[in-house]
């Protein structure tokens, strides 16, 4: 009886360990912000159709936090500090994912290591936030005349020709659909009026590698609704 009762605690136990460490498929994301010890950072998952909440999480005293997730499907997270102050990730089953950056300004400081996708997802952002502190430096001067406005013309451009450039280099990436809607300076960079054969090469490569993923399946409703809007 007694050896019966000990089988059952260790069964007990080893349950709970595992449970506790997890599967190999869950995503993990952790990170260390400046100046972050004590304050929040919010977790959500970024579905088609809206953005569902995950998690909030307390930093301990050295700006840390950890979080594990059994994700459903390749899909989007939103770790911000703020409403308007976020980062986007972009993990496969078990990867991990660290974070490094300053918690008053994460979409601007963040560093990033492990997972593949959510690597172009901060390159495409390191760009961004490049061509943002120049157009800084342009407003700080005060006027505008020709020579500013020729100088921000010029960083629209960049700015343009580096998320086609993304996109063409990512065929197939779930990456090429926030590269897709990037906006400069509030206004976007891929207008599907204009630029319509960008949306038909992103959906082209979603529905080649991912073809029954719900942002691929998402995307393809709005393209076709885009298709009829502009007669395409």
């Amino acid at each position: 009886m007694k050896r019966h009762l000990s089988f059952l605690v260790l069964s007990s136990y080893l349950l709970l360990l595992l449970s506790s460490c997890g599967n190999k498929d869950d995503i993990v994301i952790e990170g260390t912000l400046e100046n972050g010890a004590g304050k929040t950072v919010y977790i959500e998952e970024m579905t088609p159709e809206s953005r569902l909440f995950l998690d909030s999480i307390t930093l301990d005293s050295k700006g840390h936090f950890k979080f594990r997730y059994a994700m459903p499907y390749k899909t989007f997270y939103n770790v911000h500090v703020s409403d308007a102050d976020y980062i986007v990730l972009l993990p496969d089953m078990g990867e991990h994912i660290t974070i490094s950056g300053v918690y008053d300004s994460l979409s601007r400081s963040y560093h990033l290591q492990g997972g593949h996708d959510s690597q172009l997802l901060w390159q495409l952002q390191d760009y961004t936030n490049d061509g943002v502190r120049q157009l800084r430096s342009l407003v700080a001067l005060g006027v505008q005349n020709e020579y500013t406005d020729s100088v921000y013309l010029s960083l629209y451009s960049q700015q343009q020709k580096y998320v086609v450039h993304f996109i063409e280099d990512n065929y197939g990436s779930l990456a090429t659909l926030i590269a897709l809607y990037k906006p400069f300076n509030n206004h976007p960079l891929i207008d599907p009026e204009n630029s319509f054969k960008i949306y038909e090469l992103v959906l082209e490569g979603l529905e080649a590698d991912l073809p029954e993923n719900p942002h691929t399946l998402s995307f393809k409703n709005e393209v076709e609704r885009l298709r009829f809007h502009y007669g395409r």
